[in-house]
């Protein structure tokens, strides 16, 4: 765990924990600005970003699985495989701060968001709230992790997950009962803007 990247612990004991996961060939680094700024309106949080456990297949930064030849019919299966690891580490720092799932927040970032959506559609013990930022859903869920709320913000110009799975993710839990928001970014790409940095801290603190 000594790579996960500690932004903010409070002075006092904390009330909540926000865990960051950054996307494939990144690092725990990529997303302390972001968690910076959410911890900013998060005073009484210890916020976290993680860091994949394996080196990237692309040669720099790290990856939660191999995007190497990854398709649509063999992606769930290495989620599937990711998945345990990275919800070990959330545990972990559950443990340590004292917090309980119900106390825990997930804001991933591609890869980092893919992970995220599917830990929590699968195991609705590990986190009251995701954030998911350009990701989807490795399969659709086909139940509601009823305690969960999902927050999805996506770039309609986004290059490598097209928008169009957060949206049918979107149309998916809210069908199923699930509580989701959709915030769609007109002509942004593959990236965490200000804006969306804006929105995410917006939705938190209606949570």
């Amino acid at each position: 765990m000594t790579a996960d990247i500690v932004i903010q612990t409070p002075s006092a004991a904390p009330q909540q924990l926000i865990v960051l996961l950054h996307g494939v060939g990144a690092d725990a680094s990529t997303l302390v600005p972001l968690g910076r700024h959410v911890a900013h309106s998060q005073a009484q949080a210890c916020v976290v970003s993680l860091q994949a456990p394996y080196p990237c297949d692309m040669g720099r930064g790290r990856q939660w699985f191999s995007v190497a030849g990854v398709t649509e019919a063999n992606r769930p299966a290495r989620v599937a495989e990711a998945l345990p690891v990275m919800a070990e580490q959330i545990r972990h720092w559950q443990t340590q701060t004292g917090l309980t799932a119900a106390q825990t927040t997930l804001i991933g970032f591609s890869q980092g968001a893919i992970l995220s959506l599917e830990a929590c559609s699968r195991s609705p013990d590990l986190a009251q709230t995701v954030v998911a930022i350009g990701g989807r859903f490795a399969e659709l869920p086909s139940s509601a992790p009823a305690p969960v709320r999902f927050h999805l913000i996506h770039g309609t110009a986004d290059p490598v997950i097209a928008v169009v799975h957060a949206q049918q993710g979107a149309q998916q839990l809210s069908s199923l009962g699930a509580e989701v928001t959709l915030d769609l970014f007109e002509g942004a790409g593959h990236f965490v803007s200000a804006e969306m940095a804006d929105r995410i801290v917006e939705r938190l603190a209606r949570d």
